[in-house]
């Protein structure tokens, strides 16, 4: 898909509050990528994608992200840490000011939007201070064609402005960065921040208000594929667990990498027009989709590259968190439009450090609810010698930092698709196995694979199951391509009783970090707790 300069229509920002500013509206990819060169914001790598440096910020900042608290989301909203509310009043100054900041100067304008199905999209316009964050805007929201460009009518508005620094204690905010939701004003405001995720994250936020709040849909944090067969498979999954590799397969299209949302219609949509991944030591063997699709057009953030624009993956001497961006069209083995139905099964990824959990178990409607709002995986202490206890790590929904709502909300709403769609639930885990992190060893990919496939075939049908003693999931005693002894995970370990001690231990992690969650959830969502522990 070539990236034509798509339209040399004048649009005027005056109603915005930016007055006698430089627009420059619906720059193709090349121009942003040019302009982005002749002001110094970035280089040019060897592949021909754009390199750039976000600046202080290389991640999110949650702490930083709020939401204007009044008569739309008083009463709806959870709010708390995660859910930080902002004054409407506050939020007007500030706005004023960063209108005020970006008028008389040169800025990026571009109309996008989000959600692939029609009956859900969301207009979008997006204000820009760089020419590289407006090429991410055209990378990861969906693109107009120039018919729908000429009656383009924006519902949300995104301005940001990277280079504006509130003052806390005039401003209402914690630090010089913020991210603010409006949802009566319909604005996002992005300011102090040159890290490209919250304007992604900001829209998939206000998503997952307004898809269940006024269009019955469930918003997902998850990746999504689509069979021969018309059947389409979501993949839960924190970071670390597996969600982008076990999504990308050649038998199957993909059809998002990370936002979905699943209508009352059964079918599975995109939010997106793009990919946002992890490169931290990527290479061709790995990911060879990822890797095949950083050319031009494609956006590196915070990676490390010699004088030859050669990039060494390896390198995380400015982040860990370092990314690339890319339209979706980069990928060769995609859904078009990015829309499945018939979803049939759905598949919660763990990478489970404590060598507890089974490689794959098949969760009841109460299990899958709890699992859900659990969103368990655990992450390895240290690398240092004598540091071998990993730490249990729980993110409601599987993305606890973008849900307004209660998680107990999203759980119902799952729960009830899953019985309508008659949707089998999968816990996998990509984890540990034969013992704990230190001991065990890591499940190879191809049983997790073989797995994953035989649930999609519908070879774990007929199979006998046996329950966990502690977690009571329903695990499969055969498996084609995975030998039996695999599948229990008590039976990997040579000290059964250590095996017991550690199961029961993670039993009762998670249900000390579902108290939280116990008052708002219903009895079928309570009997999916572990058996023991």
């Amino acid at each position: 898909m070539v990236d034509k300069h798509q339209t040399k229509r004048k649009i005027s920002l005056d109603n915005y509050g930016i007055k006698n500013a430089t627009v420059n509206y619906q720059l193709s990819s090349e121009e942003l990528h040019n302009a982005t060169l002749k002001n110094n914001q970035g280089k040019e790598a060897s592949s021909g994608a754009l390199a750039v440096n976000t600046g202080e910020f290389t991640g999110r900042s949650p702490k930083d992200r709020f939401i204007v608290k009044d008569e739309v989301t008083e009463d709806k909203i959870w709010w708390g840490a995660i859910n930080i509310p902002f004054e409407a009043s506050k939020f007007d100054a500030l706005y004023d000011k960063v209108t005020d900041y970006l008028s008389e100067k040169e800025v990026y304008v571009r109309d996008s939007y989000a959600c692939a199905d029609d009956n859900y999209r969301l207009n979008i316009r997006v204000i820009n201070e760089y020419p590289w964050s407006n090429m991410f805007a055209h990378n990861m929201f969906l693109r107009p064609t120039e018919d729908e460009l000429e009656s383009f009518d924006p519902e949300w508005l995104i301005v940001n402005a990277p280079g504006f620094m509130a003052n806390p204690e005039e401003d209402g905010t914690r630090q010089h960065n913020f991210a603010i939701l409006n949802f009566s004003k319909k604005i996002a405001l992005i300011g102090g921040t040159g890290y490209t995720g919250e304007i992604k994250k900001g829209i998939f936020s206000a998503l997952n208000f307004i898809l269940p709040v006024y269009k019955n849909t469930l918003p997902m944090h998850c990746s999504a594929n689509v069979g021969e067969n018309g059947e389409t498979a979501i993949f839960f999954g924190l970071s670390g667990t597996g969600k982008t590799t076990l999504s990308a397969d050649p038998d199957r299209k993909l059809i998002g990498d990370d936002e979905h949302g699943w209508t009352a219609e059964n079918t599975v949509f995109n939010f997106e027009g793009g990919c946002y991944a992890k490169v931290i030591d990527l290479s061709p063997k790995k990911e060879p989709d990822i890797f095949k699709a950083i050319k031009p057009g494609a956006i590196l953030e915070n990676v490390v590259m010699d004088s030859e624009g050669n990039v060494d993956f390896a390198d995380t001497s400015v982040t860990q968190n370092t990314r690339v961006s890319y339209p979706i069209y980069h990928i060769d083995n995609i859904q078009q439009p990015s829309i499945g139905k018939n979803p049939k099964n759905i598949f919660f990824l763990t990478a489970d450090a404590f060598g507890v959990l089974p490689p794959i178990s098949k969760l009841t409607p109460g299990q899958a609810a709890y699992h859900f709002i659990s969103g368990y995986t655990a992450k390895v202490a240290g690398t240092e010698a004598g540091i071998d206890e990993p730490l249990p790590s729980f993110s409601a929904c599987f993305g606890a930092p973008f849900m307004p709502l209660h998680p107990t909300k999203y759980a119902e709403m799952l729960s009830a698709k899953m019985k309508d769609a008659g949707v089998n639930v999968w816990l996998v885990n990509t984890g540990w196995t034969g013992g704990p992190y230190g001991t065990g060893r890591r499940m190879k990919l191809k049983y997790t694979r073989a797995m994953i496939t035989a649930a999609l075939n519908n070879d774990l049908k007929d199979v006998a199951y046996e329950q966990h003693p502690i977690f009571g999931l329903s695990m499969p005693t055969e498996c084609p391509n995975v030998p039996d002894d695999v599948l229990n995970p008590r039976e990997t370990w040579e000290d059964k009783a250590a095996y017991d001690t550690k199961a029961e231990s993670l039993a009762k992690s998670f249900k000390t970090n579902f108290e939280k969650f116990e008052s708002y959830a219903n009895e079928e969502i309570l009997s999916g707790a572990p058996i023991k522990g």
